[in-house]
């Protein structure tokens, strides 16, 4: 079972390796497109966008990710001085993120 400490190492390493975006609005347009290969989202996001954002996703089969921590550990995450509600994975480089949400998901 991949830990929160594992996640967070993978999802730092996506971030220099791979393709991540920051942010509701271009992380929902992501997900309309079903471009986004996985979302997200701090604890703390507003329950209207977590609310959409899931259901986005699910009509388009990304998997949604919540973290455990908030917005601003989130942000810290992804090397920003601000808190991110809302990151969506286009491409996760090396990292094993992918495999890790799904073993979360599964497990």
């Amino acid at each position: 079972m991949a830990s929160v400490a594992d996640i967070i190492r993978s999802l730092q390493f996506a971030i220099k390796t791979g393709q991540v975006v920051l942010g509701t609005k271009r992380t929902k347009k992501l997900v309309l497109h079903g471009k986004a290969k996985l979302v997200i989202m701090a604890s703390n996001a507003p329950p209207e966008i977590k609310r959409d954002l899931k259901y986005y996703a699910r009509l388009s089969n990304i998997p949604v990710y919540e973290f455990p921590g908030t917005n601003i550990e989130l942000g810290t995450i992804a090397g920003k001085p601000f808190g991110v509600a809302v990151m969506a994975i286009i491409d996760p480089g090396q990292s094993n993120i992918l495999e890790l949400i799904k073993e979360v998901r599964e497990g």
